[in-house]
């Protein structure tokens, strides 16, 4: 995958890319990244991106100019048709079921927005997508690229050393995922609970899936109203419902 972001503020992004999962998804060639200022391509002496927006208001505007180019500059260095994306509080929200999409995609542009906005025939004619990370406002679009970057790439075959890792992902079955735990047995008079030492690999799966379904039951329950829950999975609900009366 190639990933090319577009931005104000390349520096904000060294730490990022140059570490853990991002670093090592680099060192096996299974993602390369470009940090692009895209100040660089305003076509004006002072290299200046933003004006005052047309009818008056508060801040300055993105200027079209500078963002077309280089997604045209970027577009050219590649035979693939990429996802232009648009970090915007406007956009939709991001999700895993969106980065497991994301995922297959073999080249991504990142637009990291800032100031008041973007003009909008950046919206209506160069971004594919519109995308947002919650429903809260940043002062510009770097964290926001950070966050789905990192969550795309660990996607990618190859990049976890464990395979089933992002299968098995809070979110990536569609509830959150079970607790989990690991030496010593017993901690401060805290135990590990028993099923788990036991060995039988069939009592772990389930005590594991009604434990997956608890802690979804009791944290995001928004998230079982679209779930389909199997007949053993609704009479552990009841069970939930009980032990709260």
């Amino acid at each position: 995958m190639k990933i090319d972001i577009l931005t104000l503020f390349p520096n904000m992004f060294e730490g990022v890319l140059g570490e853990s999962i991002l670093k090592k998804a680099q060192e096996k060639e299974k993602v390369s990244f470009s940090v692009v200022n895209f100040r660089e391509y305003a076509d004006n002496k002072h290299q200046k991106v933003d004006d005052y927006p047309y009818g008056g208001g508060a801040g300055m505007v993105l200027m079209p100019q500078p963002i077309f180019d280089a997604v045209e500059d970027l577009t050219k260095q590649t035979e693939s048709k990429p996802k232009v994306i648009l970090l915007c509080p406007q956009g939709e929200r991001f999700t895993q079921q969106k980065a497991q999409s994301l995922a297959k995609e073999e080249h991504l542009i990142f637009i990291c927005g800032h100031y008041e906005g973007y003009d909008e025939r950046i919206r209506e004619h160069l971004s594919t997508e519109e995308i947002s990370i919650g429903d809260f406002v940043l002062t510009g679009g770097e964290l926001a690229a950070m966050v789905i970057t990192d969550s795309v790439v660990r996607l990618l075959p190859g990049v976890l050393g464990n395979e089933d890792s992002p299968v098995l992902d809070s979110h990536s079955t569609g509830i959150l995922e079970h607790p989990h735990y690991t030496r010593p047995a017993e901690f401060r008079g805290m135990t590990v609970p028993d099923v788990l030492l036991s060995g039988n690999h069939m009592h772990i799966e389930e005590w594991r899936e009604k434990e997956s379904l608890r802690r979804t039951y009791k944290r995001r329950p928004d998230l079982l109203e679209n779930y389909q829950l199997s007949p053993k999975q609704e009479k552990w609900v009841e069970e939930f419902k009980l032990d709260e009366e």
